[in-house]
């Protein structure tokens, strides 16, 4: 009885202090949403379908699982950011820069990236499908062979992409 008494207050120690780790930052995404810059910020999974923010600085933010959908985020800047499982479905990103970014399992799905920067991103999983980087740079053919999109997919000359 009295191991049993002690299991379960060290349950319920643990339920009390265990919160959930890295979770959003309800603040920071209002403070983006806005169109405020917030370099390395917590930004998980925060909704930002349809913002429209020019040269947003989100350097070493953590955007894993946003929904950046139909955004229009030219020039920003996400150097070294967790874009694990973003969707940005038809966003706009001219000029952004990825550099040394996760994008891992992100979907890119008809996103406009001409002029994206991604020296040292991580593509592993991405769906680049119908999305347009012809002036897209520091994408290389081993980069690419992680990624996947389709035959509208355009890319910069002498490279290609798997098809998803």
């Amino acid at each position: 009885m009295r191991t049993l008494s002690r299991i379960l207050a060290v349950a319920a120690l643990a339920t009390v202090t265990a919160g959930p780790a890295l979770a959003q930052n309800a603040g920071q995404i209002a403070r983006v949403r806005g169109g405020a810059s917030c370099p390395g910020c917590n930004l998980f999974q925060g909704d930002f379908s349809g913002l429209e923010a020019r040269g947003l600085n989100l350097t070493g933010a953590r955007l894993r699982q946003s929904d950046l959908s139909l955004a229009v985020m030219n020039r920003a800047r996400f150097r070294n950011a967790d874009l694990r499982d973003v969707e940005a479905y038809g966003g706009v990103f001219s000029g952004a820069d990825f550099s040394g970014a996760n994008l891992t399992n992100a979907s890119f799905v008809g996103a406009y990236l001409e002029g994206a920067a991604f020296g040292g991103a991580t593509l592993d999983g991405v769906n680049l499908s119908g999305a347009q980087l012809m002036r897209a740079t520091g994408l290389t053919q081993a980069r690419l062979n992680r990624a996947c999109g389709d035959e509208a997919t355009a890319l910069p000359a002498g490279l290609r992409i798997p098809a998803c």
